[in-house]
Parts: structure tokens; C-alpha cells; sequence
């Protein structure tokens, strides 16, 4: 089986010859499923662009939220209508929605959107503040502490549903891979050929997933995991432990592309 994973692709930045022009290039990667790792557009033209995904491609595309889907909008809104998008769609797959995937004998396919969460770095005293904090609901409006704790919150409840679904994975295949949106640790938190520094990291790893992921490989070494993340719009590989890696895909506003394809038995 063949895979196209694309991650950061903001198709809201793009005309309607660059977005025919990004459909045209994963129409030819001979992808039988397409895996798409967040920040797709914004909140109320999510939906749009993944159903012109959906009506093109016609295959599988297999996603998660980022951060830039949730901005004029609020976390809680743009879940419940993808999960609803979910139910309703034959080919349009918000992975926390859909749970296990068997994507062949050997390899299953699970997701989750993540948060940075605001356990590494410089979490208290960094002058970074994003857009997220102006234009999504939940975290606009209120001071620095209240906005930590819900990042925190954020990346718990990230880390729950991994710790409740990668078993059921576990179970029936022995190679997982993991689809998500931001980067689970400080060696996989790369931007422009370097690990983030202190003032990045907590808003661009979540400490909370990274934990659970290592508490998980190790109790199950006869398995194997792969993360596909993306948030920092730069690449890398992060070899975590022998059954455990990271791959951080690249991005570039405006010229969306496809970070790899991946061939699975």
C-alpha cells in the first residue's frame, strides 16, 4: 500500500490555480490513501477544502487538526463538526473519530490533533505569544497561568486517548503508525535545520504525548511506532528508541507539497 502524507498544507493561502495545481500533484503520487497532518485552513473553510479533497482524489484522506484550523473559531466547534463530517463522508477520515485503522495485516494507522502544551522550555517567561492566542475561543482572552493550564489540559487529554487507543493497535498489527500535529518531543521540534530553542518549544511540543508514547514502546518492544507530526514547518528524523521514531515534515506557506510517500505491506 501506498501513502502521501502532506502536514501544514494551508490551503487558505492559495489561489485556485495553486490549490487545482497541489490537487494535480497528489492525484499523481499513485497514492492509495492520503495522510494529512494538520493546519489544512481555518475554521469555517475546513470542511470546504476537505471536501474538494475528497471529491478529487476520491480515496482516503486520513486527518488530524492543527492549530490554524481552530483560528476564528473555537477547538470545541471545529471537533464536533469534523467528527460529524466523519460519520457523514464515505472517504474523509478526522482520526480521533475514527478510532484504528488497518490500513494492511501488518500496519495500523491511529491520530490525534496534540497541543503544544507548554511543559518544555522557557513555558513561563517566553516572549513568544502566537496568533492562537488571539484567534482561537478558548485561548484568547485570558492571562498567561489560565492559558497554560488549558495548553496543559490540552496535551493531557492528547496523551489519554493514545495511552486508550494505541493497545487496540498494538493488538492487531505490529507496526502503528502515528498520525499527529505537533511534535511529541525535543529532538523532533526541528525549524530550519536545528531544534527549537527554550522560547518555542512549549507552544511547538507536546511533552504530554511524548511521555505516553515512551511509557508505551517500551512496555511493548516487540512492536513499532511511527510519528508523522508537523507544526514547525521544518524537517527532520528523530530516532527515539529502536521501536520508536519521529518524522517531522516540512512546510512552506503557499506551496503546499507532499513531506513523503510512504510504501507499507
Amino acid at each position: 500500500m501506498k501513502l502521501a502524507w502532506a502536514t501544514d498544507i494551508h490551503l487558505d493561502f492559495l489561489r485556485e490555480d495553486g490549490l487545482e495545481a497541489f490537487t494535480r500533484v497528489l492525484e499523481r503520487s499513485g497514492a492509495d490513501a492520503f495522510l494529512v497532518g494538520g493546519d489544512i485552513a481555518k475554521a469555517g473553510s475546513v470542511e470546504r477544502h476537505l471536501r474538494s479533497l475528497e471529491a478529487r482524489l476520491l480515496r482516503p484522506v486520513y486527518f488530524v487538526l492543527g492549530n490554524h484550523d481552530f483560528y476564528v473559531g473555537s477547538i470545541a466547534g471545529v471537533r464536533a463538526a469534523m467528527a460529524e463530517l466523519t460519520r457523514r463522508s464515505g472517504l474523509l477520515r478526522w482520526m480521533p473519530a475514527a478510532g484504528v485503522v488497518r490500513l494492511t495485516p501488518t500496519t495500523a494507522l491511529v491520530g490525534h490533533d496534540g497541543w503544544g502544551d507548554a511543559r518544555f522550555g522557557n513555558a513561563d517567561t517566553t516572549p513568544v505569544r502566537l496568533n492562537d492566542f488571539v484567534m482561537i475561543e478558548e485561548l484568547s482572552g485570558i492571562p498567561r497561568e489560565t492559558r497554560r493550564d488549558r495548553l496543559r489540559a490540552l496535551g493531557d487529554e492528547a496523551a489519554r486517548f493514545l495511552r486508550e487507543i494505541l493497545p487496540r493497535a498494538f493488538a492487531l498489527c505490529p507496526r502503528v503508525i502515528l498520525l499527529t500535529h505537533v511534535p511529541p518531543f525535543r529532538e523532533s521540534c526541528w525549524h530550519e535545520g536545528r531544534i527549537s530553542n527554550d522560547d518555542w518549544l512549549p507552544y511547538f511540543t507536546c511533552k504530554a504525548v511524548g511521555d505516553a508514547l515512551l511509557e508505551l514502546a517500551r512496555a511493548n518492544a516487540d512492536r513499532d511506532i511511527t510519528v508523522l507530526c508537523g507544526h514547525t514547518h521544518g524537517a527532520g528524523t528523530a530516532e527515539i528508541l529502536p521501536n520508536l521514531r519521529v518524522w517531522t515534515g516540512a512546510a512552506e506557506y503557499g506551496a503546499p507539497r507532499i513531506a513523503r510517500l510512504l510504501e507499507i505491506e
